[in-house]
């Protein structure tokens, strides 16, 4: 082992950030109702007419608006930023013990990256670990760069890309195929997905639980290589490296002399946010009620980019509310109970999909595309509410979640202390650590 690697250790209690803690476990209710409403529910799965029939009643409509405008991306926004952020502050560190950040961070991607395969396989599709992983290799890459560098990069991520390659897909197969071509390959495209995602849905409403495996694995093979997929890679790439400038910066570890930036991020955040949305929610609105025509609307190619202004602005809005609020020793208290689940992200994630599995799959007890979106979103917070005093418990006895345990034990080649002691201080009053 590395002297870097051996040097290292995991972070303290004493030497986390609670505020960090706090919006990780913000993001992580976020991410689960958006997995939930989505991919567990089979909502994305069923045809479309499906899935609108369980949201037309008025309540069942008024919640698919609701986490349209309010949910949907902006967790994994927010999540994927955190994540980011919590680079720059390895690297940070790193940097104070005079020691280079890539042995031990490389280490650390690696073994999530093994937890996100397992997770991908054996589990569900839907993982971002192993995502996270591949893409973190990346932001080693750019440690070094200038604010001015990550800036464009940023641009190429989240404005360039959602702008360009949507107008390439759009009107490139009209200008070397004609229109009529490009409508009859579109629909092919179409057909294709629809299948693939029905043989998905089949498969997981089985009561067997090797056929659930054999359509997530099949399912898999059609999903990883597809231009949808390398653009989320690409947009979440971008999102990385805000959080990476955000630290550089201190923007959560010092939000008391960035006040007046957290309140500018609030109010433009606000306002792309309800713009953005907007428009994605009106759009969709129009699609479903036939008023609007994909085929004829060429318009539409700028929708990708408007949406994802949308979900910047709503994200940077809410870390800019949680870092005023957490200003406030009352706010503080408040939004601390989040701080335990935060802390164990890891171990929630992973548990939130075995539970989802066994509500949702035929092998469990079999509600997918059975739920509207309002009992959906009931039962997500249900879970989601047991996991805090979970949390809270187990940290009251542990240092680490159960997964945080195996990745930090794996990431620096040895068994880490997993239970609480004692520590005497100087005033001879005992102190947890």
């Amino acid at each position: 082992m590395s002297d870097s690697v051996s040097s290292a250790r995991p972070v303290d209690v004493s030497e986390r950030l609670p505020l960090m803690d706090v919006l990780r476990g913000f993001a992580l209710w976020g991410v689960f109702v958006s997995n939930s409403f989505v991919w567990f529910s089979g909502r994305v799965l069923m045809p479309r007419e499906q899935a609108q029939a369980l949201a037309a009643p008025p309540i069942e409509a008024a919640v698919n608006a609701l986490y349209q405008f309010f949910v949907n991306q902006k967790f994994v926004t927010l999540f994927a930023f955190l994540f980011g952020l919590g680079f720059s502050i390895q690297l940070r560190r790193a940097e104070g013990r005079g020691a280079s950040v890539v042995p031990v961070y490389s280490r650390r991607l690696l073994v999530l990256l093994g937890i996100g395969v397992v997770h991908l396989t054996a589990l569900w599709a839907g993982d971002v670990l192993s995502t996270y992983a591949l893409l973190g290799f990346a932001l080693l890459l750019f440690r070094d760069r200038s604010d001015r560098t990550l800036l464009a990069w940023v641009a190429l991520s989240v404005l360039v890309v959602p702008l360009l390659v949507p107008a390439l897909l759009h009107f490139g197969p009209i200008l070397l195929h004609g229109a009529e071509a490009a409508a009859d390959a579109a629909k092919a495209t179409e057909a294709l997905e629809a299948w693939s995602r029905k043989q998905l849905l089949l498969g997981l409403a089985s009561d067997s639980l090797w056929t659930t495996q054999a359509a997530n694995a099949s399912f898999l093979q059609y999903m990883l290589p597809t231009l949808k997929r390398l653009l989320w890679m690409i947009f979440i790439l971008g999102r990385f490296l805000l959080g990476l400038l955000a630290g550089r910066h201190l923007l959560l570890q010092d939000v008391e002399r960035h006040r007046a930036v957290h309140r500018k991020l609030l109010g433009w955040g606000l306002i792309l946010g309800v713009l953005g949305n907007g428009a994605g929610v009106v759009v969709q609105h129009l699609r479903v009620a036939g008023v609007l025509d994909p085929a004829k609307a060429h318009w539409l190619f700028t929708l990708s980019a408007i949406q994802e202004m949308g979900y910047l602005g709503l994200a940077a809005a809410y870390v800019a509310a949680f870092a005023l609020l957490f200003q406030k020793e009352r706010w503080r208290r408040w939004l601390g109970f989040l701080a335990p689940v935060g802390r164990m992200a890891l171990t929630n994630y992973l548990m939130q999909t075995v539970v989802s599995l066994w509500l949702y799959d035929g092998w469990g007890l079999g509600l997918i595309g059975k739920l509207p979106p309002s009992r959906c979103v009931a039962l997500t917070l249900l879970v989601f509410a047991m996991q805090i005093p979970l949390s809270r418990a187990w940290l009251s006895r542990f240092r680490f979640g159960p997964a945080e345990w195996l990745w930090r034990s794996l990431t620096y080649g040895q068994r880490q202390p997993m239970r609480l002691t004692l520590k005497p201080s100087p005033a001879g009053v005992p102190d947890v650590r």
